[in-house]
């Protein structure tokens, strides 16, 4: 099982996070992601979203990154630790830019970027970035195809509704063949299927985690999936929030959980498909408490994990 880092303020969800977070500034970010590459945390992941309509953040909050810069920020101030998004907004964003910046961190990081992916929900925000909505499905796919298509060839072609080139050159490729790795986010039929297509790997979010043995046979099944190693991403308490970011539940959500507990909750992940997972913080109020929880994951935890 691989360990994820959760590092604080990349969102202000009210539902998902303590209200010390929104006190942490990029410095402090700085200093834990060194920490979590210290520590050998195995992956960091920063979400994204571009503008959050003004009726939607008292829910949602207002502060989110460009996940590639904030990755590349990250793979500059660390050493070994994978960089990942959670999740890149695909459909927003021009598929040559975004693959030359994400192909450039790659390189100067030796090869420690990653990329999630999802279509996005907030129509306002596709409004506001002048991308329709209801295409972007084959947005997405369209765009996954050609920034493959320029980190793995010599000479790229290609020819889409969307996006078109040919006679140009790309360099630098990625450093990890065949190309960046690329994580599907979402729990619906299509975002399965491109996960068969496109991924090497499929994050979650509003499933049952009994329900990911079938969902991931589903993904091997399909026709466009090559026999690959395949991740899955999964925390091990998942936040008590639905697709909107609207809390659900009660507090029993919340539970504080034991060192015994969280060692069987990862191994029952384990058991269903689960290859990579987090554990969120427990009774932490500040920076420190936050950053000793982490150390704890790491020494008392991680090694009774197979």
């Amino acid at each position: 099982m691989k360990f994820a880092f959760g590092l604080p303020h990349t969102l202000r969800i009210k539902a998902m996070v303590q209200p010390w977070e929104a006190g942490v500034t990029g410095a402090d970010q700085t200093r834990m992601v060194k920490l979590a590459d210290d520590l050998g945390y195995d992956m960091v992941a920063v979400p994204e979203h571009f503008v959050i309509p003004r009726d939607h953040v008292e829910v949602s909050g207002p502060h989110y990154f460009h996940a590639a810069s904030a990755q590349a920020y990250i793979a500059g101030a660390t050493e070994r630790i994978v960089v990942n998004s959670c999740i890149t907004i695909l459909p927003l964003q021009n598929p040559i830019v975004l693959g030359k910046a994400l192909a450039t961190a790659d390189w100067l990081s030796s090869g420690r970027m990653m990329m999630s992916v999802g279509v996005g929900w907030l129509e306002e925000e596709f409004q506001a970035v002048g991308v329709p909505f209801r295409e972007r499905g084959r947005i997405c796919d369209e765009y996954l195809a050609a920034m493959i298509e320029l980190w793995t060839s010599d000479t790229p072609e290609f020819e889409g509704k969307y996006v078109s080139f040919r006679d140009i050159a790309f360099e630098p490729k990625p450093v990890r063949r065949p190309h960046i790795p690329i994580w599907i986010g979402g729990d619906v039929e299509a975002s399965l299927k491109r996960a068969a297509r496109f991924g090497s790997g499929w994050w979650p979010f509003l499933s049952d985690p009994d329900d990911i043995p079938a969902r991931l046979d589903y993904i091997k099944s399909q026709p466009t999936y090559v026999d690959k190693p395949f991740d899955v991403m999964f925390p091990v308490k998942v936040p008590p929030i639905n697709a909107r970011h609207e809390a659900i539940g009660d507090a029993a959500d919340r539970r504080v959980m034991s060192a015994e507990q969280i060692v069987d909750r990862l191994g029952r992940l384990a058991e269903l498909g689960v290859t990579v997972s987090s554990v969120p913080p427990q009774g932490v109020g500040d920076i420190e408490g936050y950053l000793d929880f982490a150390r704890w994951v790491i020494e008392e935890i991680k090694p009774r994990v197979g």
